[in-house]
């Protein structure tokens, strides 16, 4: 797309595709390969895994009680994303109407991004194998430049390989990784109830929430009229 598109910026984990399953696998494979029994629960803890493997790993050695946790979790974090890398999509799928609604912004003649915290390397490889990534602009990982949200640099940057570098741009989110990152920038942050969080993330007081993609236009569009 050319230069002066007006930008919609996508989250990943948590905002684009329930990852929770895979990535909660790794963490506990890691676990166990140390010899302790699994420590996270596929479910009700989707939101640690929404924050990446560190939180992973630091809820699980919590549990575990170990001393030496922040020791441990650097330890184990490469571990942990070469076990996830290699069964990167066994459950993980995109939410309902997430595709079908970063087309109709790109219909619309909107640039669209991914911002995420997940390593770009690993990001590329679940878009890949989810398939989509032809509807994206650009893709900034945790690990394209030194800092990651909530710095607003990667979120910038997202929006410049877009396309849409001075122009409106919302981001689309679900932790407050991505409202500090948006308010940073100087950019509205819409927030989405279909995760483990639900509707309580109206406490981070984002520009708007969605519940579900068909109503991406309704919620997303008047914003970037700002």
């Amino acid at each position: 797309m050319g230069q002066g598109m007006a930008t919609v910026v996508f989250d990943l984990d948590g905002t684009l595709a329930d990852t929770a399953q895979d990535l909660i696998a790794a963490a506990n494979a890691t676990f166990e390969a140390q010899g302790h029994p699994p420590q996270l629960d596929p479910l009700s803890d989707a939101r640690t895994a929404f924050r990446g493997a560190r939180a992973m790993l630091r809820l699980g050695f919590e549990r575990l009680g170990v001393a030496d946790a922040a020791a441990r979790i650097e330890q184990s974090y490469p571990e942990t994303l070469r076990l996830y890398e290699a069964d990167i999509a066994r459950h993980s799928r995109f939410y309902p109407g997430a595709l079908d609604a970063v087309a109709r912004l790109r219909a619309l003649g909107l640039a669209t991004a991914i911002c995420t915290n997940k390593p770009v390397g690993l990001a590329r490889k679940l878009m890949a194998e989810l398939g989509g990534g032809q509807l994206f602009d650009s893709l900034v990982g945790g690990d394209t430049l030194p800092v990651r949200k909530p710095d607003p640099a990667p979120l910038l940057l997202s929006i410049e390989h877009a396309g849409g570098a001075g122009q409106p741009a919302v981001l689309l989110g679900d932790t407050e990784s991505d409202t500090g990152a948006a308010r940073a920038a100087g950019i509205p942050c819409v927030l989405v109830t279909f995760g483990p969080d639900g509707k309580a993330v109206s406490a981070l007081e984002p520009a708007g929430m969605i519940d579900h993609f068909d109503r991406i236009e309704e919620v997303v569009l008047p914003l970037l009229k700002r």
